[in-house]
């Protein structure tokens, strides 16, 4: 029976090694942030993973809300890297420091949006996701580091490009019910430690 079990094991791990030999884009370990990559962001300074719902702010814009989640199992942290408003992108084409990208909400197929509207707790600007596409879905990838790419692990900030302010959270501003517990998201003029996000789990197309 001991040596049954291991043969069937031996196959799995052989048959998944194939998988990944023909579908380079579910091997671990790629470096780069790529076009069409469906990745999580974390809150260098908490943690806490960039997320969005079904539901809406009761002020400000009554959009689909974007918060911060503790959870790095909750699908609903998934977002798709994409081209700026009006452009393409090859998948799989690196993400190079200054370039202006979307980001597209896997699970409610809206996009990470910011506007002229007050957010909720810290009274900043809004943080949203809007199911529509326009210029107000454009946000520039400023890389900390060395790295002429946006690189998985690495710290970034994400500067909204209509209006140059940094996507933000902090354990300061926190939500009650039906969303308790999860951070506010919104933009702010500072780019201190609550600005930086690293790109960690997720698909990553080479």
């Amino acid at each position: 029976m001991k040596l049954f079990t291991s043969t069937i094991l031996l196959l799995a791990l052989a048959s998944n090694a194939l998988a990944a030999s023909k579908h380079p884009e579910i091997e671990h370990g790629l470096e780069k942030v790529t076009c069409g990559s469906m990745i999580k962001l974390a809150n260098v300074d908490t943690g806490y993973k960039l997320h969005s719902h079904t539901v809406a702010y009761a002020s400000g814009s009554g959009q689909q809300s974007v918060t911060a989640l503790s959870s790095s199992v909750d699908a609903n942290s998934f977002w798709k890297v994409q081209a700026s408003y009006g452009r393409g992108c090859l998948r799989g084409e690196p993400i190079p420091c200054g370039a202006t990208i979307r980001l597209h909400h896997v699970g409610t197929k809206g996009y990470l949006h910011s506007h002229h509207h007050n957010s909720p707790l810290s009274h900043q600007q809004e943080v949203s996701c809007f199911d529509k596409e326009d210029t107000g879905d454009d946000w520039r990838v400023v890389c900390t580091g060395k790295s002429k790419e946006w690189m998985r692990e690495e710290s970034v900030r994400l500067v909204h490009v209509e209006t140059k302010k940094y996507l933000s959270t902090s354990p300061r501003y926190t939500f009650a019910a039906p969303i308790s517990g999860q951070l506010e998201v919104s933009c702010g003029g500072k780019d201190g430690s609550i600005t930086l996000w690293a790109a960690q789990e997720g698909v990553y197309f080479a």
